[in-house]
């Protein structure tokens, strides 16, 4: 009475040959976030693991080193995967050498 009945239109035509470009434009922002995330977040980590690298490979005896858990020492054996960090006089701890996060300048610790 006072709502009219609704029919079911029929899909318009594809048109030929636009496809490919849809399908282009389509695609074109998934591409641009993985642009973004590669920059924004991939290569930084890339880098940061590359540093931390190098600083694991170029520890000497005698370097004052804070590891991921906060425990600060002075190195005083070296192994292949392992060191000795002494935390205090006569106290020595294992750590893994991928546990150390920081190399302090010489002379902080006392």
């Amino acid at each position: 009475m006072f709502i009219s009945s609704a029919y079911a239109q029929a899909a318009p035509a594809p048109a030929a040959g636009g496809d490919m470009m849809s399908s282009l434009t389509g695609m074109l922002p998934l591409v641009l976030m993985f642009v973004v995330l590669y920059f924004v977040m991939i290569r930084p980590q890339m880098k940061r693991q590359k540093e931390h690298k190098a600083m694991i490979e170029a520890l000497a005896k005698g370097d004052e080193v804070v590891s991921a858990g906060g425990v600060a020492g002075k190195i005083a054996k070296l192994g292949d995967s392992y060191i000795g960090l002494e935390v205090a006089d006569g106290v020595e701890i294992q750590l893994q050498r991928s546990a150390i996060s920081q190399v302090l300048p010489k002379g902080t610790l006392k």
